[in-house]
């Protein structure tokens, strides 16, 4: 089963709530802030829950807030109302509290069915370059496609130079409703892994799928994942989120 609480949102460097099947850590790595932010919210209506990691457009404190302004909202509405207009809530938000452009960031949202369909289909969306990764205990799939320059490139048969693999074309603040990305899985029994920049891009996937398969509980599993990819050199904030949802016995 996958549950979590609701709650008023994470805490900059560690969210660790007892009697749930996540764990989240996240690490300002050698920026002059964190900018990333996650959050869970359990919709008492629907009983969904929804895991959201994002990751602040720049190093400064707007993209700090709107980076936890848009996790805290698209957790709580995309519980109640799916991954895509959490987003679209984000937006929104971002859109009403800050006028400065600076304040943005990239997302991605996954929904979990209720406790009650535990082997039902995830609700997946997300904008710029924050991924979510399945493990189903044989193979490790990539859930979403980043936008970044570099992505949209290779779709067309071209190789980018490696900057271009740290340009994102769209984000929270800006993206069009029709150009969020958006995916279904089969099922969601498994472990979901949500991840920023600063994590992916500093672990290959061999490395992510061992770390997967092989930690013990998702507290490992985060651990390992952020402090790998500072250990392989990552500057950048560095945010997992680990989540373990198995079928009701």
């Amino acid at each position: 089963m996958c549950s979590a609480p609701v709650t008023d949102g994470p805490d900059p460097e560690v969210v660790r709530l007892t009697g749930t099947t996540w764990e989240s850590l996240s690490r300002r790595g050698s920026r002059s802030l964190n900018a990333d932010a996650a959050a869970a919210v359990t919709d008492p209506g629907t009983g969904r829950t929804a895991f959201v990691v994002a990751d602040g457009i720049g190093d400064h404190l707007a993209a700090a807030r709107a980076s936890r302004t848009a996790a805290e909202v698209a957790a709580r509405v995309g519980a109640r109302t799916g991954a895509r207009a959490g987003i679209l809530a984000a937006q929104a938000e971002l859109l009403r509290q800050f006028p400065q452009s600076e304040a943005d960031s990239v997302l991605v949202v996954a929904v979990l069915p209720s406790a009650g369909r535990p082997d039902g289909p995830g609700d997946i969306a997300w904008v710029g370059d924050c991924r979510a990764y399945r493990w189903n205990g044989r193979v490790l799939h990539q859930i979403t496609t980043d936008h970044t320059v570099a992505e949209y490139w290779r779709a067309r048969g071209l190789g980018p130079p490696p900057r271009l693999d740290h340009i994102v074309f769209t984000s929270a603040r800006t993206v069009r409703p029709a150009d969020i990305g958006t995916a279904t899985t089969g099922s969601s029994t498994g472990r979901l892994l949500l991840s920023t920049d600063g994590v992916h891009k500093r672990l290959d996937m061999a490395s992510i799928k061992a770390i997967l398969a092989e930690e013990k509980s998702p507290a490992i599993a985060v651990d390992t994942l952020v402090d790998g990819a500072l250990r392989a050199g990552g500057t950048d904030n560095t945010t997992a989120l680990v989540a373990d949802c198995r079928p009701i016995t």
